[in-house]
């Protein structure tokens, strides 16, 4: 891939989380030529299979050395998780949030709820030394996988940023150039609801119609693995984002059988 005008960071990116978005990410950042250090909720023992895969430039670690390690961490886990993140270690740091809240999964949360701040929000109140930048969340991550593209690339897509911070704004937008995708600052946090669930940013653009007929969690996936990724441009994107209104906070996942 064509390299930035910057670098989004001088130390190894760090991944709090090693599910379907997190290892898409460190993916990604491997084929970039990016070190990546990754951690999960269950111990680095438990990431011997994903690190052999991604090879020599990855490692395993708890999600506090990932903090102290890396100067861009993306925090790719349930939001009803972000109360883990470690505060101390992540002071000063630039942490890329993807949560996205779901009341099935994450229960209830009033604040978010009633519209008094968005998950972001929720995420930088737990943090409040660190520069969380909104990035991810609005794309399946079999999209994100299958639709990253060199940079001027006809096909290449855009995702958005929202944050207060311009210096890790272009920290992050450096990532998402090489990782393969174009970035649209969106805002601050609070305007970070313009592309969470329910709004017409969020995954569908990418990808065709969901499937009708009910399907099992592994038919699913494989669907979406399948699926061909619609590019979505910038200017197209900043139409949806600015066109939407704001609805009730929270998605729902599908059923299936």
């Amino acid at each position: 891939m064509t390299a930035p005008s910057t670098t989004p960071t001088t130390t190894p990116l760090g991944i709090i989380g090693a599910g379907a978005i997190g290892s898409t990410l460190a993916r990604l950042a491997v084929r970039a030529g990016l070190d990546v250090v990754i951690a999960n909720s269950r111990g680095p023992e438990t990431l011997t299979d994903l690190v052999a895969e991604l090879g020599p430039q990855a490692r395993a670690a708890t999600a506090a050395e990932v903090a102290r390690q890396a100067d861009v961490v993306i925090a790719a886990i349930p939001l009803i998780a972000h109360s883990s993140l470690p505060v101390d270690e992540l002071a000063g740091k630039t942490l890329v949030d993807t949560t996205n809240y779901y009341p099935q999964r994450d229960g209830q949360i009033a604040s978010l709820d009633e519209q008094q701040m968005t998950a972001s929000e929720l995420v930088q109140a737990h943090l409040p030394e660190t520069r969380v930048i909104k990035a991810f969340n609005n794309i399946t991550f079999a999209s994100l996988g299958n639709g990253a593209r060199a940079a001027g690339a006809d096909d290449r897509s855009a995702l958005p940023i929202a944050g207060e911070d311009a210096d890790a704004k272009q920290q992050v937008t450096a990532l998402l150039d090489v990782l393969g995708y174009d970035a649209v600052d969106i805002g601050g946090l609070a305007d970070s609801w313009r592309t969470e669930p329910g709004t017409p940013a969020y995954c569908d653009p990418y990808m065709p119609a969901w499937p009708t007929e009910k399907l099992s969690l592994d038919e699913l996936v494989g669907w979406l693995l399948a699926a061909p990724v619609i590019p979505m441009s910038t200017s197209e994107l900043t139409e949806l984002v600015s066109s939407t209104t704001r609805g009730p906070a929270g998605g729902y996942f599908p059923e299936t059988t």
